[in-house]
């Protein structure tokens, strides 16, 4: 069973290069590589003469012919542009010949087009070929990127609508080349799922896809970007309310570590130590917890104890006047015996 992609693969299409699609024609017409640039060039040049000799009879010193040889070439250009009349030799060479699709003659036959072999269609100066391999038609249109698959129902209309946009159409009479294509499609029919598109369409929408990707990445790039920026604000932001938090309860954290390390030894002085009231205060309200190394536990229940002493201290001579008074005050009452 023969592979239907590899049908379609056998068939010769020449893309478009420059202008030349005369060149492109040819070949797609006789599926193969058989007419270069040089090979045109060579039979336009060969019209060229033929045409200057013709008007060299009239005279060669008559105003005609010094126009006629001051005029650039009518069978061809510097942009590869090649006539009808190249192209007519060029197919006389294989035993081909050209008939105008619309002319009198040739519409009074009322042939069928599905019953053709070939067609050439030229509007300005683009050319391109419509052919039938095996059973079916193609387009084979060098301005697409492949082979155009024609239904026997669409020829016909096809052919029409070419005629309608001004094109010239050319039905080729004659025996073709034997070609590979022609073979296999000779064999089994081929079915396209995909029609082919211009290759400038074609090139646009790859241009245009990957556009949209890199668009896309750095869409993406910038979201992640903004994310990682929202991040870091928010972190910036969650370090400065701590450092304002950790300012304002700097001191109850001080008395709640004190009091959590002091439990067992001052629970005697709670209730005549106003300091250690505020802690136990404190620490009902509730605030934001620290953890403290052991050194700053350390320091800090120093500096705990340091207060507390000079208390003391301070306490010693006043309780040392207070007994002096009550002696006083007892010999004075002592009656005197």
């Amino acid at each position: 069973m023969f592979d239907r992609k590899l049908n379609m693969d056998s068939i010769f299409h020449e893309k478009q290069e420059g202008s030349l699609c005369a060149q492109h024609c040819l070949n797609n017409l006789l599926q193969g590589e058989y007419f270069t640039p040089v090979d045109l060039s060579s039979i336009a040049h060969q019209l060229d003469e033929e045409e200057r000799m013709r008007m060299a009879e009239g005279g060669m010193g008559s105003e005609e012919y010094r126009t006629f040889l001051q005029q650039p070439s009518g069978n061809m250009d510097d942009s590869g542009f090649f006539s009808i009349q190249v192209i007519s030799n060029a197919l006389r060479v294989w035993g081909l010949e050209l008939i105008l699709f619309n002319s009198r003659e040739y519409q009074s036959l009322m042939i069928n087009p599905i019953n053709e072999k070939a067609f050439i269609c030229n509007y300005k100066e683009h050319w391109f070929t419509i052919r039938k391999l095996g059973q079916q038609w193609f387009n084979l249109n060098s301005l697409l990127t492949g082979p155009e698959l024609i239904s026997d129902t669409y020829l016909a209309l096809f052919l029409a609508q070419l005629q309608q946009e001004g094109y010239s159409i050319f039905v080729i009479r004659g025996n073709l080349p034997e070609c590979e294509a022609e073979q296999i499609l000779g064999i089994m029919r081929v079915q396209q799922q995909q029609r082919p598109r211009l290759i400038g369409e074609d090139e646009a929408q790859t241009s245009a896809g990957r556009s949209a990707t890199l668009n896309q990445t750095e869409m993406s790039f910038g979201v992640e970007n903004e994310v990682v920026d929202d991040e870091e604000e928010l972190k910036r932001a969650l370090a400065l309310s701590r450092q304002d938090i950790d300012v304002e309860d700097e001191e109850a954290d001080l008395r709640r570590a004190i009091q959590l390390s002091m439990q067992g030894a001052v629970m005697s002085n709670k209730s005549s130590d106003p300091e250690v009231g505020n802690v136990k205060s404190g620490s009902v309200g509730g605030g934001q917890n620290e953890t403290l190394t052991a050194e700053e536990l350390r320091k800090r229940r120093q500096a705990y104890f340091d207060r507390q002493q000079q208390q003391v201290q301070s306490n010693i001579p006043q309780q040392s006047n207070t007994k002096s008074e009550n002696t006083d005050v007892d010999k004075q009452q002592k009656p005197s015996q």
